[in-house]
């Protein structure tokens, strides 16, 4: 019976799939530093994470058993993907599965920052009973997202839903990707109708000084940010900046500086630098918008990662 260590968890569905055809699926989180004698003394040969748990080289040459390592999400910044490649490991990962549930969180930040949720819903259970028309006041001044324009920065699967999205709402859309020219997305309207679009992607600068909020959809690569005093630079004053990618690909102290200069009027993080200790600075700025990494964190999200790993595994030890 092929063992699965599913140990930052997988859906009840992905879990009945396997078991069905045979696995034997063990979701009792294990500590990181006890991972690979647990691999080991229990003859795993499949490892799936998702974001807390880490496949380095270390792992990968101590676990000579090990056969797939499974990660339940897009980003693999947590595996040593092209090492575990080479020692002869399948990894697989979702990248479909929980594209929607991003891109709906994108757009939950972004209703939330151009009406000031984030920070209203702070300060009415503090003086809502007794400053109500100061509050009133204080958040007044919101804005409309149709008419405006939405830059997306990395034009994947999880960049087109959020094209999708925007398009719905009346927005522009500006795109960059560094390996898309160019992507023909798809809407499905209630009745059946559908609607074809073809979006070109344009340059980095291109999409920084052109649009009014900014969201970023691209892995971490090397230690610098992607966006940092410079990038930020080039964006239009007053304008917002959301990262539900990973942490680090935006400039945490050049995020707060812009924000305290007035150069950009609100920003939302779902990732952080320093996970899973984000800057105490950062989660007290009376301009972001704040979520812990829930992303991919939906139900259905969660069904179709379940789903979509189960199968892969079930199709590598069939064939």
């Amino acid at each position: 019976m092929v063992k699965i260590l599913a140990n930052d968890g997988i859906s009840k569905s992905g879990i009945e799939a396997l078991e069905e055809k045979g696995f034997e699926v063990i979701t009792e989180k294990v500590n990181q530093e006890d991972l690979i004698s647990t691999i080991n003394s229990e003859n795993y040969e499949v490892l799936l994470v998702r974001s807390a748990t880490t496949a380095r080289k270390e792992l990968i040459d101590a676990c000579p058993n090990l056969k797939i390592i499974g990660r339940g999400g897009v980003g693999m910044d947590n595996i040593d993907v092209e090492y575990a490649k080479e020692k002869g490991l399948e990894v697989y990962n979702t990248p479909a599965a929980s594209s929607s549930s991003v891109a709906e969180l994108v757009f939950s930040h972004l209703f939330g920052m151009v009406r000031f949720l984030y920070e209203s819903n702070r300060q009415m259970p503090l003086e809502g009973d007794t400053n109500f028309k100061d509050l009133k006041k204080a958040y007044a001044g919101g804005k409309e997202l149709a008419g405006k324009t939405l830059g997306i920065i990395g034009f994947g699967k999880i960049g087109q839903e959020v094209a999708k999205r925007a398009i719905g709402l009346g927005m522009n859309v500006l795109t960059h990707d560094k390996f898309t020219t160019e992507a023909s997305i798809t809407l499905s309207f209630f009745n059946g109708d559908k609607k074809t679009f073809t979006i070109e992607t344009t340059s980095l600068e291109n999409v920084l000084e052109g649009s009014d909020f900014v969201t970023l959809h691209i892995p971490k690569t090397g230690e610098k940010a992607v966006i940092g005093a410079e990038e930020i630079g080039l964006m239009k004053t007053g304008a917002g900046i959301i990262n539900t990618a990973r942490g680090g690909v935006i400039d945490e102290d050049a995020l707060m500086f812009a924000l305290d200069k007035g150069k950009l009027e609100y920003a939302a993080l779902d990732v952080f630098t320093n996970e899973p200790n984000p800057s105490m600075y950062l989660m007290m700025h009376n301009s972001i918008s704040l979520t812990p990494h829930i992303g991919a964190a939906t139900l259905e999200a969660q069904d179709r990662i379940g789903a979509e790993l189960a199968d892969k595994i079930i199709t590598f030890f069939n064939k």
